[in-house]
């Protein structure tokens, strides 16, 4: 054990602020005189030498340092004594004068006697003691029980800008080591700066390990780093990192050795992430010879590995992607080729689904037949480039398995590729499976291997639609219209199949963004001829309407709701077709189609979009409690699948479900969600929603004015700030809002312009609900006894369309109108009746709303009456309502638009609650009413 006194200059340490204000601490007790012993642990890579030289940097203004590092020879200067007693006094003597600090690096490492004499010291040092001794080893027993801080990876940020100053040629390793006394030079900057994809790829490579970040930057050239070309499989760079992991291997029994080596190869053939099938490692450590008792321990029972292993279920995980690799790493290459054919050979006994040892073998059959993961292992014992390999894992991946297991076979089938345009090729096959198996950060990874847009493949149009897929589920849409036309044309000549999916992932693109005329383009490029009738009748019927050949296209429509295609995309299309028609019924039964099959074959990327189309359908229905299941498991859907405009979609589906249902507070939080994605990713359908339902959940709650505010850009003629499918729905709360707020006077010529509008729309769609929606509308802008005409049609026509919220809607203005008019006696009727349909569906603040004019029509009962005591209740109803308005801050003119009342009743009514309850002023009616009070 030797010391030295060397001097390195501080690091800017990323992501380390807490682990910082540890050492702080102790640091400061050490100045106290009250030091002790701190244990950093983490595995090779993640800072514990860079905390160490912070440390040592801290404390050197006030006390020596010691360096402390294991040597054979003890003979130097420095040498300290290899037993805790002798240790312990000479670091009390140096500690004498002037606190001291000691830094061991690496303990871990060190002789077995320097090691137990460190471990033993550390435990004697004692309250009172004038040193401090800071310990750097990896996560292994050596000394337990000391007061330990264990490092974990960088989180997200930390290494983004990490390898942002990486890439900009920074110095050092800031937040990792590189070993004590060694410092990599810096990094060239990299010109027109880091493409996101390979920003993307480096990050999730290196997994919040700082010094294998810097270990693949540094390997990389500019070119790579700036994606003007391919990134090479696998990444260089990683082997000192994967070296230090595998140091711990060593000293591991033989047994625990060879598992872990087959746990680490039957990793190669599953989807990232997936680890390895318990039973395919019975049966193979069964064939290697490792007894029985031990592999039932390890796989089943609760044995240990070191910490390397961990079980879920029938799966075998590494606690850590990079201790697989370096398992991989540090098997000799024979070893690890005989691995790989064994693990062949059993998977093409029994298939994908290994059985148990001792049962049957499946025939395996004629040798090209092999499973798709038997194929994967033996590509993986290659010993370089195999082009006949290659070939059968692309054809093999074209079979019907998972997309996360296709996406690993044509991965492998690229990294045993010799021609760049080829492996290109299948780079970029992969991505598209790994996209539409749901995982968007894998795909980018294998985009990043195709070169700047993929312009040396073999398929020069792929890259591109895998870039416009992905960014058309996380980007801007107009980025995703763009780059799908463009693939589209790149793809047409050699593959139509893909060219139809680019050029309807632009249109759908173009329809979100609320872009008519780009989704006209899109769907116009497109030949039906070689489609079945139900998808040209689809293209040709949303042609006409968004054209405005609305009849046309509505004929053309009603041809695809049933198409003989049982694939998800199919259904989902019939699904739109029955919206813009305005079957909602029909809607909702295609939409539960399109869910089982998307459920049943696939793939996991579409589950979100199946449910939000379902949820969506069922609100237009009017069934709230169903759509708010479907769009809260597809938000979810949309978080696992990395798809943050789906979820930005499903908010918005949320804050509709909650306008109705309640509470107010789930109705803000979800529109501020949606509108926060929408708005940077130009997603005007779901802002166009989200706005919708904020307005609504206003109506609810008696604000008016403010719905009236929000809804007005959306349906207003002239340039449109609203979605092209939905302003038509925003009418009737629009109307609904105006007039309540009393602006029925003011802006009559555009309330009855847009109702005229709503009219002409009425006359052409099926939708149920607005026949009963057009006389409602009337009826707010009609004059004296023609409204109670109209107010009879809409609930005629509520009748017979069913659905309690729309009709109780009706019923709640109806009643509100005749009480304004003071038949109070008649208002009841309507009123109560809507109070018990909203009850019915749920709908909390639209029940109040009801039971605050039914009170005010002189109605009490358990339903109606408020909760207050004390005070409040000597008070009428009509008062308690002009009272609660006035403490929430609203002006007389305010509370009479809400109320339906004149400013001059409203200051009558408050003058008299003032006079009942005491007080003066607004502000002791607000105090009174407020969190403290009744």
């Amino acid at each position: 054990m030797t010391s030295s006194t060397t001097v390195h200059s501080p690091l800017r340490l990323y992501g380390r602020s807490g682990e910082l204000a540890i050492l702080e601490g102790l640091l400061a007790r050490l100045w106290q005189g009250d030091g002790g012993a701190l244990v950093l642990t983490a595995p090779p890579g993640l800072g514990r030498s860079a905390l160490l030289r912070e440390a040592a940097a801290a404390h050197r203004p006030r006390g020596p340092v010691l360096h402390a590092t294991a040597s054979p020879d003890e003979r130097g200067p420095h040498a300290l004594p290899r037993t805790s007693d002798a240790l312990l006094a000479r670091l009390r003597e140096r500690g004498a004068a002037r606190p001291l600090l000691v830094c061991a690096d690496d303990a871990h490492a060190w002789d077995p006697a320097s090691r137990t004499a460190l471990a033993l010291a550390a435990r004697r040092l004692g309250p009172g003691s004038r040193v401090a001794l800071l310990i750097a080893a990896d996560d292994g027993p050596a000394f337990a029980g000391l007061p330990a801080l264990r490092l974990g990876p960088l989180d997200e940020d930390a290494a983004a800008a990490l390898l942002d100053r990486l890439a900009r040629g920074g110095e050092g390793v800031p937040g990792g080591a590189d070993g004590p006394g060694r410092r990599p030079p810096g990094l060239p900057g990299v010109t027109g700066g880091l493409d996101p994809v390979v920003r993307a790829e480096l990050l999730r490579e290196a997994a919040g390990n700082p010094r294998l970040l810097t270990g693949l930057t540094r390997r990389l050239t500019p070119d790579q780093l700036a994606g003007r070309t391919p990134l090479p499989c696998p990444l260089p760079g990683a082997e000192g990192v994967l070296a230090a992991h595998a140091d711990r291997l060593d000293g591991l029994p033989a047994h625990t050795r060879a598992l872990l080596l087959l746990a680490a190869a039957a990793q190669e053939h599953e989807p990232a992430g997936a680890g390895a099938d318990a039973l395919l490692l019975l049966r193979a450590g069964t064939r290697t010879g490792l007894p029985r008792d031990f592999l039932d321990g390890v796989l089943f029972g609760s044995a240990a590995t070191e910490g390397f292993l961990q079980r879920t279920g029938s799966r075998v995980h590494f606690s850590h992607p990079l201790f697989a690799r370096a398992v991989l790493h540090h098997a000799p290459p024979a070893r690890r080729r005989a691995t790989h054919e064994l693990l062949a050979a059993l998977l093409a006994e029994t298939g994908d689904r290994p059985a148990l040892p001792g049962t049957p073998a499946a025939p395996s059959g004629d040798r090209d037949a092999l499973s798709l993961a038997a194929l994967v292992q033996l590509s993986c014992a290659a010993p370089g480039p195999d082009t006949v390999l290659a070939a059968r894992l692309e054809a093999a991946a074209t079979a019907p398995y998972p997309h996360g297991e296709r996406s690993s076979a044509l991965c492998r089938a690229a990294a045993i590729t010799t021609g760049p345009p080829l492996r290109s090729a299948r780079f970029a096959a992969a991505a598209e499976q790994a996209a539409l198996a749901g995982d968007p950060d894998r795909a980018r990874a294998l985009l990043a291997r195709t070169g700047a847009a993929g312009e040396q493949s073999a398929s020069p149009g792929l890259a591109p639609y895998v870039h416009g897929l992905l960014a058309l589920r996380t980007g801007p849409a107009a980025d995703a219209h763009a780059a799908l036309i463009a693939a589209a044309a790149l793809l047409g000549p050699y593959d139509p199949r893909r060219a139809l999916d680019a050029l309807l992932g632009a249109a759908e693109a173009a329809w979100v963004a609320g872009d008519a005329p780009g989704y006209l383009e899109a769907m116009g490029r497109i030949d039906p001829a070689p489609y079945d009738r139900a998808f040209a009748s689809y293209r040709a019927g949303m042609r006409a309407v968004l054209a405005g050949r609305t009849e046309a296209g509505h004929a053309l429509l009603r041809q695809s709701l049933d198409p003989v295609d049982p694939a998800p995309a199919a259904l989902l299309r019939a699904g739109v077709a029955a919206l813009v028609l305005g079957e909602v019924a029909a809607a909702c039964r295609t939409g539960a189609r399109a869910l089982a099959a998307v459920r049943t074959t696939g793939p996991d990327a579409l589950l979100p979009q199946a449910l939000e189309h379902l949820a969506y359908a069922e609100l237009r229905a009017g069934l709230h409690a169903g759509a708010r299941a479907h769009a809260l498991e597809g938000l979810h859907a949309a978080r696992r699948t990395g798809q943050p405009n789906s979820s930005v979609h499903l908010h918005a589906v949320l804050a509709l479900a909650a306008s109705v249902e309640g509470p107010a507070e789930a109705c803000a939080a979800h529109c501020d969600a949606a509108l926060a994605g929408a708005g940077p990713h130009g997603l005007a359908q779901p802002a166009t929603l989200a706005t919708w339902a904020r307005a609504r959940a206003d109506l609810a709650a008696g604000r008016p004015e403010e719905a009236a505010a929000r809804l007005g850009p959306l349906v207003r003629p002239g340039p449109r700030q609203g979605h092209f499918a939905a302003r038509m729905l925003a009418v009737p709360c629009y109307v609904e809002a105006a007039v309540l707020a009393g602006r029925g006077a003011e802006e009559a010529g555009e309330l009855h312009a847009a109702v005229a509008e709503f009219a002409g729309w009425t006359a052409r769609t099926a939708d149920p609900q607005a026949p009963a929606q057009l006389a409602r509308c009337q009826a707010l802008l009609a004059p004296g006894e023609e409204a109670d005409a109209r107010y009879a049609e809409a609930l005629a026509h509520h009748a017979r369309a069913g659905g309690d919220f729309e009709r109780a809607r009706t019923q709640l203005l109806y009643g509100q109108w005749l009480r304004r008019r003071r038949r109070t006696r008649e208002a009841r009727t309507p009123l109560r009746d809507a109070l018990v349909a909203f009850q019915r569906c749920s709908a909390r603040a639209w029940a109040e709303r009801a039971a605050g004019e039914l009170r005010a029509a002189g109605e009490q009962g358990p339903s109606v009456r408020p909760a207050t005591d004390g005070a409040l209740s000597a008070l009428t109803p009509q008062q308690q309502r002009i009272a609660r308005c006035v403490a929430e801050g609203a002006t007389n003119r305010e509370v009479a638009l809400r109320l339906s009342l004149s400013p001059r009743t409203v200051d009558h009514h408050l003058r008299n609650v003032f006079a009942a309850l005491g007080i003066r002023s607004r502000t002791e009616l607000a105090r009174l009413l407020g969190p403290e009070g009744p």
